[in-house]
């Protein structure tokens, strides 16, 4: 079967996994309706069985033509038991639509620190001792980065708008030796 619409990843599983320390991903966005491009990190094995009590780290996701981008932390604590709020599990922050940003993620011990263009945008803590599937983020974690196009969150894709390309200048990482156990 002919597909006129295709999307497109890349990961790093069994090739390069990171447990405590910085990823930051450089990249240019496209902007148009139907698309959803996305830089998350997922656990490389799942300790606690199947999405989402291992955790799912969303650096960056940024659909359609928004002028922001999502980061989210997924739990079975937030996701299964829905608390979303306590502590705060998400943020949108804005972007510049047109150009050039840096995503990046600090994976912590005790915490996750989500940024864009080195600003902190948002801090997960561990909390209750990571209690109720609230901090599975012990487990190494992979990188992805992809570009899929239509969907229930985004909508369909208008052909017209076609082709679009998501740009990565650079992909860097950081370990912190003083978190390494």
């Amino acid at each position: 079967k002919v597909r006129p619409i295709t999307s497109a990843s890349i990961h790093t599983k069994n090739t390069f996994s990171l447990k405590y320390g910085k990823v930051e991903v450089r990249a240019k966005l496209p902007a148009c309706l139907g698309t959803w491009a996305a830089i998350w990190m997922m656990p490389v094995k799942s300790t606690y069985g199947y999405w989402p009590k291992s955790g799912e780290i969303d650096i960056m996701e940024r659909l359609n033509n928004n002028h922001v981008a999502y980061q989210t932390v997924h739990t079975y604590y937030t996701f299964n038991l829905g608390r979303k709020d306590n502590p705060q599990h998400g943020t949108v922050h804005a972007i510049d639509r047109d150009g050039w940003n840096v995503y990046g993620v600090d994976i912590l011990p005790d915490s996750i620190v989500f940024h864009i263009n080195g600003c902190p945008t948002l801090t997960y803590p561990k909390v209750n001792d990571g209690t109720d599937g609230q901090f599975p983020f012990y487990i190494p974690q992979y990188l992805l980065i992809d570009m899929q196009l239509g969907g229930s969150w985004v909508g369909d894709v208008d052909a017209a708008d076609l082709p679009v390309t998501m740009e990565i200048d650079w992909v860097k990482h950081y370990v912190d030796n003083h978190t390494i156990k």
